[in-house]
Formats: C-alpha cells, sequence, structure tokens
C-alpha cells in the first residue's frame, strides 16, 4: 500500500486520490477514452478482428454477375455445372457444361465439389449465380483462420502467425476467394485437413483423423495442386517429436486422399474425356511445359513476384524473409519451404503456357510465400520498420484489385440475352456464339450450343456444319469486331440491337 506523507499533515492512500479523480468529469472521460484504446488495441492485434474485416469488405458486390473483365469465362464454365446440375442430371460423376460437345455435354474436369455446394444450395433458395461465390468466401475464410491457428501450432508465435495470415488474405487470395472458382477452395479445405491431423497428433481423438481424411481428400480431389501442402506436413512429422505411432496413423489416413484423386483424375475423368471431352486442356507433357517456361521466363516470374501478392512491397518482404530465414539458419523452415517449392514447380512445368498465361496459377504456393514474408516481418527490430512494410504492402495489394469488385456498366448489356432469346426460342434450342473462346454468352442465353471465333461466323461453309448438328439460332455479339456491325449472312434474322444481331437457322438463303 503507497501512502504520501507530508510534514504536518495526515497521510492519506493513493488509492483514494485515484478514486477521487476518476469520479470528476474530466477523469471520467478520460478513463474511458483509454479504455476504448485499449480495446480498439485488443482487437487489431487478434486475428479474428482482420479475418471477419476481410470478409465482410469482399461481401461487397458479392452478387455481381461474373462480368469482371479477368477470368470471367472461368466463372462462368462452373456456374454451368452447378445449373446443369439443377436442370439436368445431378449425379456429381457427370458434371455437364453447356458447351455443347455431345448429347449431354458432359465433361471430364476437376471433382465438381464446389459446383455441387452451389447446386444443393439452388434447391433450398432456387438459383443464383452468387451462391457459388459466397460459398467460395465462406471456406476461403475458414482456409484462413485454420491457416493461422496450423502457424499457432507449429511455431509457437503469434507475431509470425498474424503477419503471415494477413498478407496470405490481402494477396491474390483477397479476389478470388470470392469467384466461383475453385482454387482458394482447395487449399482451404486442405489447411483445415491438416488443422484437424495436427489436433489428432495433440488430442489423439479419431474423429479429428477422420475428417484430416476427408478434407485433405476432397482439397485434392478440388484441385491436384493443393497436395504441395501434404508434402509439406509429412516433412514437419519428420522432424517433430511427436509419437512414432500418431505420426504413422497421420501418413496412412493420407493414402486415401492420394487414392481417390488417382482414381478420379487418371481413371473416371479420363474416360469422361475420351467419351465426351476435355474441360479444358491445362496440362503439357513435361519438357514442352519446361520450354514454355523458360521461353517466357519474364512472364513466368511475374506471376510469382507480381501477381503471387498483387504488389511489389509483399514480395519484397517475402524476399527479407527468405534472406532471414538463411541468416538465421532456420533449417526445418528452409527445408519444407523448398520441398513444396520444388513440387509447385513440377505442376509450373506441367502447365507451361497456362501457369504464366493466368495468374490464378500461383494461389497454390503463395501460402507458403505469405509464411516466409511473415517470418521477415516479425524478425524486424521495431514497429517502426515492420508496420509501414505491413501497411503499405496491404495496401497495395487491395489496391490493385479493386477492379474485381466493380463490373464495367459497358459489360453490363450482356445480361439482357436471356430475356431476348426467350421472346423467340426454348432453352432447348441449341445456339452458336462468337465468344472466341469464352462461353459467357452461352451461359447468359441460357442456351446449350457452340462457341466459335469471330471470323467463323462469316464463314457458310461452317454455319452449314454447325446446323447440320441441329443448332436453331445463331447469336452475333456486334461489339467484338466493328466488321459485325454491318454482317448480312443468308439466314432469317429474328432480332437485331445495337449490341446483338441473331438469326434463325431454320432456312438458309442461297
Amino acid at each position: 500500500m503507497v501512502w504520501l506523507v507530508k510534514p504536518g499533515r495526515r497521510p492519506f492512500k493513493l488509492s483514494k486520490v485515484l478514486s477521487a479523480l476518476r469520479n470528476t468529469k474530466y477523469s471520467r472521460d478520460y478513463f474511458s477514452q483509454a479504455g476504448a484504446f485499449r480495446c480498439i488495441r485488443k482487437a487489431t492485434t487478434s486475428i479474428s478482428f482482420w479475418i471477419a474485416l476481410f470478409f465482410l469488405v469482399r461481401l461487397f458486390g458479392i452478387t455481381n454477375p461474373p462480368l469482371e473483365y479477368q477470368h470471367n469465362w472461368r466463372q462462368v464454365s462452373g456456374l454451368m455445372v452447378a445449373r446443369n446440375f439443377l436442370e439436368n442430371d445431378c449425379n456429381i460423376l457427370f458434371p455437364g457444361t453447356d458447351d455443347f460437345r455431345s448429347n449431354k455435354a458432359n465433361v471430364g474436369m476437376e471433382f465438381p465439389l464446389l459446383n455441387y455446394l452451389h447446386y444443393t444450395t439452388s434447391l433450398l433458395f432456387g438459383f443464383n449465380h452468387w451462391y457459388g461465390r459466397l460459398i467460395n468466401l465462406i471456406i476461403s475464410t475458414l482456409g484462413l483462420i485454420a491457416f493461422y491457428k496450423i502457424l499457432i501450432a507449429i511455431f509457437k508465435n503469434e507475431e509470425i502467425s498474424l503477419f503471415s495470415t494477413l498478407l496470405l488474405a490481402s494477396s491474390i487470395w483477397f479476389s478470388f476467394s470470392r469467384k466461383m472458382m475453385p482454387d482458394t477452395f482447395s487449399i482451404s479445405l486442405m489447411f483445415i485437413g491438416i488443422y484437424f491431423g495436427l489436433n489428432f497428433l495433440k488430442d489423439k481423438r479419431i474423429y479429428q483423423i477422420l475428417l484430416y481424411s476427408l478434407f485433405t481428400s476432397l482439397s485434392i480431389l478440388s484441385k491436384i495442386p493443393a497436395c504441395i501442402y501434404l508434402i509439406g506436413l509429412l516433412a514437419y512429422l519428420l522432424f517433430s517429436n511427436y509419437n512414432f505411432t500418431f505420426k504413422a496413423k497421420i501418413v496412412a489416413f493420407t493414402i486415401p486422399s492420394l487414392v481417390f484423386s488417382y482414381l478420379w483424375y487418371f481413371v473416371w475423368c479420363q474416360k469422361l474425356s475420351s467419351d465426351y471431352g476435355y474441360w479444358f486442356i491445362s496440362e503439357r507433357p513435361f519438357l514442352m511445359g519446361l520450354k514454355e517456361i523458360f521461353i517466357k521466363y519474364e512472364l513466368t516470374f511475374k506471376n510469382f513476384i507480381f501477381n503471387s501478392f498483387q504488389g511489389i512491397i509483399s514480395f519484397i518482404i517475402f524476399i527479407i524473409g527468405l534472406i532471414k530465414l538463411i541468416k538465421n539458419k532456420e533449417r526445418k523452415i528452409l527445408i519444407n519451404f523448398f520441398l513444396i517449392f520444388s513440387f509447385f514447380m513440377v505442376f509450373v512445368f506441367k502447365s507451361g503456357y497456362f501457369f504464366y498465361h493466368h495468374n490464378y496459377y500461383v494461389i497454390p504456393f503463395v501460402p507458403a510465400m505469405a509464411l516466409v514474408a511473415g517470418y521477415g516481418l516479425s524478425k524486424m527490430s521495431t514497429k517502426a520498420i515492420y508496420l509501414p512494410f505491413l501497411l503499405v504492402g496491404i495496401c497495395e495489394s487491395l489496391y490493385n484489385q479493386k477492379s474485381d469488385f466493380v463490373i464495367p456498366h459497358s459489360e453490363m448489356y450482356r445480361m439482357s440475352l436471356e430475356g431476348i432469346m426467350s421472346k423467340f426460342s426454348t432453352k432447348d434450342d441449341l445456339i452458336l456464339v462468337n465468344g472466341n473462346g469464352n462461353p459467357q454468352m452461352m451461359y447468359l442465353a441460357h442456351r446449350k450450343g457452340w462457341d466459335c471465333v469471330d471470323w467463323e461466323i462469316t464463314d457458310l461453309r461452317h454455319i452449314i456444319k454447325i446446323v447440320t448438328q441441329n443448332c436453331k439460332f445463331i447469336v452475333i455479339n456486334k461489339n467484338n469486331n466493328d466488321e459485325l456491325k454491318e454482317l448480312e449472312l443468308p439466314l432469317d434474322k429474328v432480332f437485331e440491337n445495337e449490341d446483338f444481331l441473331i438469326y434463325n437457322t431454320k432456312r438458309l438463303k442461297f
């Protein structure tokens, strides 16, 4: 107890002085503000606060139609599969698109888990394109939580875990975690699975290892490159002090994940592809892919240097982290990182042209880069150094992704296509569209059919070939090419406005 004593005065307790001060008007305001600052400080150092904030921000424009400039083709391809489950065959083993390659338009593709979740949601609420966005956002947010908890379990360091998770959340993950695409979705399922696996090693509960096997299986089925983090997990177990028996059980329960993935991709998917057609061909012979990567090495580096974090500052932080790992001789982390990198490069070389042509191909490796960058930040000496790096890096990354949250007004005309088609055709009518490889028009018309490039529209031989396959209408987007605005075909014109020109193929005019 502290006493203050002055000569000739009665001693009094300091606690009474503080109590009296707190009861004054100004002191009450001060202490309430101090309490508020403490709450703010506590919130901003909590990963729950930041993950919730990132989730809420990404809800902006969640109901936008798939008209973004980047990768709208990939989203509508997935939306077609979900809608076909609802309207045609709901058998998950036979995913189908609107790209008419057979009577059912089935394709060989990655396991359509995200599409099927979209379908089951539509059973309850009716079909809406943005359900897929929301499902991916929810799973990808859970993936961030699992990523953070995995790092806490391994490093026992809140700073590394917090910084790594923030850098991952603001990276390319930020925009792609709200697209109807399985890239962040699959990696998130892997992190959730690994989280349960680590919990099994600690708590020894059987349901945890079963959930580990389930989520890792669904992860690799959704997208094969997610398996690189199984390599990281197994390397971590090799250096860890966990009981050998339980480590062996983790390895044993990893086998089903690999077996199911093999059966889907290399047995069943090959059959679907040979019977109906491919989803898209993104695999190259290894040497061909290797050659393509080295020829376009600058675009390959861009995918790692810029596209990964969607900014240069965060990549610089990653390089700092890599240097500090080497300087501090963090052998376990370095071995784990380079193992993941080595296996990821196998996918890079197998993808070849597609890797540097599509920025989302780098997504599987970004969490490993975020970990290294988070380590680098945690080893900086003071907040005056690492906070500016962190804040500027996050702001740069988010700024470079802002266009994904706003649909260009110039693209909104496409949304009228289904209403136009419904005036004179049914959903069973097959159509030909000049999408130039993008099935977006076919999806928005809510019809099945064929896609072609602009010049094929003017080739009468190509039109006759398609008409003999029961094509009923030719839909031309005049905005693709100024020459199409003056196009006249020997067919019955049923509709024309400033955007679309539609012909009925029922009677060719020779």
